[in-house]
């Protein structure tokens, strides 16, 4: 049975050809809407091949009827962007660059491909590692100066044969920065705190520091989604981590160097129910760890 033409797509100009002018593309969960012109406008590339063919069946479609492509679907606007004038236009310091090359492969781009390679893109040097110094830390003293301030930072762990003496070596290229964990929680306590108190699990346990500390801290484990361009350079405090359990973020902090100076909380007090005494606690606690 033969799918519908998805909704709000015209018609083309060209009579001989199968495809309407507009088109709407899913890709990787991403809706695109351009034109046909615009997608056949790299002859050899996947979408010109996929979209200059006579047998519109063959090709996948969602279940609105858009022409679907498991791809990356947020990278994919570079892609259209490029097919439509012929330039690469990245935002400053564009931390995903080898991924869009690896999709321009794909797409079959190799010009494209070129202009994404690193030996051509200087001007988005700190777009290529995610963990880029600082400014002032490129010069040779700076190097110097910060290479034996983590270096004595870590002797005293190495002399006393403590848990971060066999990774002091490799502390030395760690960069000092702060990182702050902050969670809301609550809890229930009964009548004249006589019974012991309820503890909820944490709902979600935010971070807020530098992005490239946080990544580096907490992998895979860091979500984000709600910040997901943010240079590495830059600040942030709209992360958050994967799981739940505040002792596994002290735990990576802890193996990453890190010591907590300062904490806060704010808190606030309600009854659980009109007849009885118990109370409701929910408190806003924020832990600050910092790496020299």
């Amino acid at each position: 049975m033969a799918l519908a033409e998805p909704a709000g797509c015209a018609k083309g100009s060209e009579d001989n050809s199968p495809f309407p002018d507009i088109i709407e593309l899913n890709v990787g969960g991403q809706v695109y809407i351009t034109r046909h012109p615009t997608l056949v406008s790299v002859p050899g590339s996947l979408l010109w091949e996929m979209f200059t063919q006579k047998n519109v069946r063959s090709l996948a479609r969602d279940s609105k009827g858009r022409f679907f492509v498991d791809r990356d679907g947020f990278l994919f606007r570079y892609i259209l962007d490029y097919m439509r004038d012929r330039q690469l236009v990245l935002p400053e310091h564009f931390p995903e660059r080898g991924r869009l090359q690896r999709e321009a492969e794909y797409f079959v781009l190799p010009e494209l491909v070129k202009l994404l390679a690193p030996k051509l893109s200087e001007q988005n040097s700190l777009g290529d590692d995610p963990c880029q110094s600082d400014p002032e830390e490129l010069s040779p003293g700076a190097d110097t100066a910060h290479s034996l301030t983590s270096a004595a930072a870590a002797l005293p762990s190495a002399v006393s044969g403590g848990p971060g003496g066999a990774s002091a070596a490799g502390a030395e290229g760690r960069r000092a920065g702060f990182i702050t964990i902050g969670y809301r929680g609550s809890y229930t306590l009964g009548r004249d705190s006589q019974t012991d108190a309820k503890f909820r699990r944490v709902a979600r346990i935010m971070v807020c520091g530098k992005t490239s500390l946080a990544k580096e801290v907490f992998g895979d484990t860091l979500n984000e989604s709600r910040d997901p361009d943010r240079p590495p350079e830059r600040y942030t405090s709209r992360y958050y981590l994967k799981f739940t359990f505040l002792e596994q973020a002290f735990d990576k902090l802890a193996d990453a160097g890190f010591h907590m100076v300062a904490c806060n909380s704010t808190g606030t007090c309600a009854f659980a129910h009109e007849q009885t005494d118990d109370r409701i606690w929910t408190s806003y606690t924020e832990y600050v760890f910092y790496r020299e």
